[in-house]
C-alpha cells in the first residue's frame, strides 16, 4: 500500500521535473529519463513515455519530431498552459515547504 501511495506522490514530482525542464529548454525522451536518475527517480521508456503523453494529451506539452544525424527524435516543449500548471505548483511547493520546515 505504502508503494502505491509513493508511486503517486513521485509521478506528480516528476511530472513538476518535466515541466520545469521543457520551460528551460526543449528535450527528448532519453535526456530526460537521464535527467530523472540523477534525482534518484529509476525510469524506464515504458514508464516516461506515457507520462510525456499524457501530458502532451492534457495539452501541458507539445512535441516537435527532429531529425537528428539520421534518427527522429521526438522533442519536448511547455506550452502556455503547462507554463501556467507549473507557476501554480511551484506555489504550492513553497506553501508546503514553509509549512514542513
Amino acid at each position: 500500500m505504502q508503494d502505491k501511495i509513493l508511486r503517486r506522490l513521485f509521478l506528480g514530482f516528476i511530472q513538476i521535473h518535466i515541466l520545469h525542464h521543457a520551460k528551460e529548454k526543449p528535450f527528448y525522451g532519453s535526456w530526460m529519463i537521464q535527467e530523472l536518475e540523477h534525482h534518484g527517480y529509476e525510469m524506464s521508456p515504458g514508464t516516461l513515455y506515457p507520462i510525456l503523453h499524457s501530458m502532451e494529451k492534457n495539452g501541458l506539452l507539445t512535441v516537435e519530431n527532429r531529425v537528428e544525424d539520421g534518427n527522429m527524435k521526438k522533442y519536448y516543449y511547455i506550452t502556455k498552459d503547462g507554463c501556467h500548471v507549473l507557476d501554480e505548483a511551484k506555489i504550492k511547493i513553497q506553501e508546503l515547504i514553509d509549512e514542513l520546515l
